[in-house]
């Protein structure tokens, strides 16, 4: 598929998370989240460490701060944006959220919020053992327009 502008992207592949412990990371987010391990490669001067959804194609790139990308410096201030959650985030989609949360909070895992009902459905907030924010989904069949006007009237109220 070309697009107007003569690309050729087809798909998103792979999404790095940057983490400070692949085997942590590891735990987390195959115990806690259910994903699978696609890629675990030692690389030499780095381990090639990539998880996913199971039945899905894109992968999530557990990816150990510093590395060949960072000098030492860099690696260190990425370290603090990471543990403070700065560096963005994940959101999952769950076909039972309520259940999602209760599995989630009764292991143990960081509540950020609480499932909150949204225009969009209803979704609460986590952090890995980190400080990456991932928010957690279930869609209901609003349209955009839809969620649009229920945005907008929560702000009249």
């Amino acid at each position: 598929m070309t697009t107007d502008n003569g690309n050729h992207i087809t798909s998103l592949h792979i999404r790095s998370v940057p983490v400070l412990d692949q085997d942590e990371a590891l735990d987390f987010y195959t115990t806690h989240l259910g994903f699978e391990v696609r890629d675990d490669i030692d690389l030499g001067f780095m381990r090639w460490l990539t998880v996913g959804v199971p039945g899905q194609d894109t992968s999530i790139l557990l990816e150990l701060v510093g590395g060949p990308q960072h000098d030492e410096s860099t690696a260190a201030q990425v370290r603090e944006l990471v543990t403070k959650g700065a560096l963005g985030g994940l959101f999952l989609v769950s076909s039972d959220v309520h259940a999602t949360y209760e599995a989630l909070r009764d292991a143990g895992v960081e509540i950020t919020q609480e499932p909150v009902t949204q225009p969009y459905g209803t979704d609460f907030g986590i952090r890995d053992p980190f400080g990456n924010q991932i928010r957690i989904n279930q869609f209901n069949n609003a349209s955009g327009d839809e969620v649009k006007a229920g945005y907008e009237a929560a702000a009249e109220a």
